[in-house]
């Protein structure tokens, strides 16, 4: 006879009700968690994943209510067992009891789900203390063990720190802190791993993995990322607009897929893989952008050489060492970085989280000064260094160089319609009467796929997908040359990700565009990018074709980003034992030729045609 599961889902329906309508979240949900085993949770933004989790939690917004079924919590520890939460008062003392001490989740977003008021060791203690009732001495304790156990440098001082004063990694461990405090039978996982670098995703998926062992806890992931869920669940369950379509253990989903969704979800990925010319599969294509934006095409010079080249440019930035000591330090973002773009190409950059991928991108906008180095701009009429441009000639500039941001949330004014987002541009610009904005608007939404009547509604009434096809638009509202992609898809689901891809290569073929693309993704960037640039510390330590750099990684940091790529392949699973054993990211411990002392910078040297590299003292005196 097999184990009881700890979780039993059986029938769930949710409804979320407002304005009148009522709409069917979850429909007829059934599915078992069992003890000590990772349960994967996959499917598209809106298939009912985080509803699924808020009803086991208890923590559904007050539109959605819980019409049908039964969430069995078959908790070892309890004489009440199994117990139906969704009988439960979500407000109720049965309920408070269970939450934050035997089932815990970690959110999406580590910032926006801590305190910024708050210390993190007083926010980690909070659900320790209220379950347990001891003295805050012993909390403190306790948290700083866990702190230790989750990789967190430095425990005492983390305790006193706030969310703002950590990276992003630092902050996702510590949300696992706060979860695994009490010690629970099940932990959810939403999304843990979406806006992290690939070495970074990598430590916590290991980390969780590794205390589940140790702890025994079930853990459910809810994940949009096949790659994630092939290295670490034991079961997967697929959702579609609210129901389940396909279930079962790892092997047998990957090996045999049934499901013409499940299929279609592993077509949209990118992998390194793909052949020459080869394009993603999204579910749902787009209108042909090539067809429109053909019709849209603007009557530019194409520059003989480069568009768009940076030689040495480095920034510095003065941090205070505390709130009133008066101290400060420097931080080197970015050093003696070089980079060439050339008319209708992509120039991919890659790196950790802090390389200082942004602090370049943001340079090349004049957004920031660099502190030495130039980055000249060629519109036809030969190279200018832009610091030099003023007036009309740095108005050009700003209309021929755009920028798509990472956060289709928090780019676009929610006070302001689509209409308005669109053609802010054209009036900052004085391009064409209102009319002709107008139209041009209602071209812009064809070419990303979206329709007219959108003008009106305002971005809270859209996806994140269509969210970001709207950024895109509102980029190409000035007919740019040269467009600068900041993490464009990382917070998209695979489907709706390639479909952007998709589109963005698109609009380069017609409109003759240039992108510099940066992401942490490697396979976006292998699937995006002609010439790949790989930053660490500030330094660009390799640069090729991609062919060349994913066929024949040279340095130890691009091969170290290369194997920390989850792959949604059973036969090639992610090395966390060599992951763990090296500090690839820092400079010191690689290996020669590319050892860098203390301090020293170090220099690019071409190995093969195309093909550079950063060594150190030691390895170009051999050379």
């Amino acid at each position: 006879m097999s184990e009881t599961p700890l979780f039993s889902i059986r029938d769930l329906a949710v409804n979320f009700t407002g304005a009148g309508v009522v709409t069917q979240a979850l429909r007829g949900v059934s599915f078992d968690i069992p003890r000590g085993r990772t349960v994967a949770l996959v499917g598209e933004s809106g298939s009912g994943k985080s509803v699924t989790a808020q009803a086991m939690m208890g923590i559904l917004p007050k539109a959605a209510t819980v019409t049908a079924g039964s969430i069995l919590f078959n908790d070892p520890g309890r004489p009440d067992a199994p117990l139906d939460l969704a009988r439960l008062d979500p407000s109720g003392k049965q309920m408070r009891a269970l939450r934050g001490d035997r089932m815990t989740m970690i959110f999406q977003e580590p910032m926006s789900s801590l305190s910024p008021l708050h210390t993190v060791g007083d926010q980690v203690t909070e659900a320790y203390m209220l379950h347990n009732r001891v003295p805050p001495h012993v909390a403190r304790d306790v948290a700083e063990a866990v702190f230790e156990r989750v990789g967190l440098p430095d425990p005492a001082r983390i305790f006193n720190t706030y969310p703002f004063e950590l990276s992003g990694g630092m902050r996702q461990r510590a949300m696992i802190a706060m979860a695994l405090i009490c010690r629970p039978a099940l932990l959810i996982a939403d999304e843990p791993t979406t806006a992290l670098d690939v070495t970074t995703q990598a430590q916590i998926l290991e980390l969780i993995s590794d205390l589940q062992a140790e702890t025994g806890m079930s853990v459910l992931l809810i994940t949009h990322d096949l790659g994630v869920v092939a290295n670490v669940a034991d079961d997967v369950v697929v959702m579609y607009r609210g129901r389940i379509v396909e279930s079962g253990d790892r092997e047998t989903i990957f090996r045999n897929p049934q499901h013409p969704y499940l299929r279609a979800l592993m077509n949209a990925a990118p992998h390194f893989d793909m052949k020459p010319g080869e394009r993603l599969t999204p579910l749902r294509e787009v209108a042909d952008a090539r067809l429109l934006a053909a019709q849209a095409r603007p009557a530019t010079k194409r520059p003989a050489g480069p568009v768009l080249e940076a030689r040495d440019i480095s920034k510095t930035f003065t941090l205070r060492s505390g709130w009133f000591s008066g101290q400060t330090r420097q931080v080197r973002a970015v050093s003696n970085v070089s980079l060439t773009l050339m008319p209708g190409k992509t120039l991919g950059l890659v790196g950790e989280s802090g390389c200082g991928k942004t602090t370049v991108s943001r340079m090349i906008m004049r957004a920031i000064t660099p502190d030495s180095g130039a980055i000249r701009y060629d519109d036809g009429d030969g190279l200018r260094d832009i610091s030099t441009l003023k007036g009309k000639d740095l108005m050009r500039y700003r209309r021929a160089v755009q920028f798509i941001f990472q956060d289709p949330y928090g780019s676009l004014n929610p006070r302001m319609t689509v209409y308005q987002l669109l053609t802010e541009p054209m009036r900052i610009h004085n391009v064409g009467t209102e009319q002709e904005q107008f139209e041009r608007a209602s071209m812009l939404l064809a070419m990303v796929g979206l329709d007219r009547h959108a003008l009106r509604r305002y971005p809270h009434s859209f996806s994140g997908g269509q969210r970001q096809r709207l950024g895109i638009a509102r980029a190409l509202a000035l007919s740019p040359q040269v467009l600068l992609c900041d993490e464009p898809v990382s917070a998209l689901d695979v489907s709706v990700q390639a479909q952007v891809l998709n589109l963005l290569k698109d609009l380069q073929q017609a409109l003759d565009l240039s992108y510099i693309f940066v992401s942490h993704n490697l396979a976006v960037v292998d699937y995006m990018a002609d010439d790949i640039a790989v930053m660490c510390r500030g330094h660009i330590v390799e640069q090729a074709p991609r062919e060349v750099l994913f066929n024949a990684p040279l340095h130890p940091y691009t091969q170290a980003l290369l194997a920390a790529v989850p792959a949604p392949d059973l036969d090639h699973p992610l090395d966390f034992a060599k992951l763990r054993s090296g500090r690839f990211s820092e400079p010191t411990q690689w290996p020669e030729p590319y050892r860098l002392a203390c301090g020293e910078a170090g220099a690019m040297r071409e190995v093969a045609p195309q093909h550079y590299v950063r060594l150190g003292e030691a390895g170009r005196a051999a050379a």
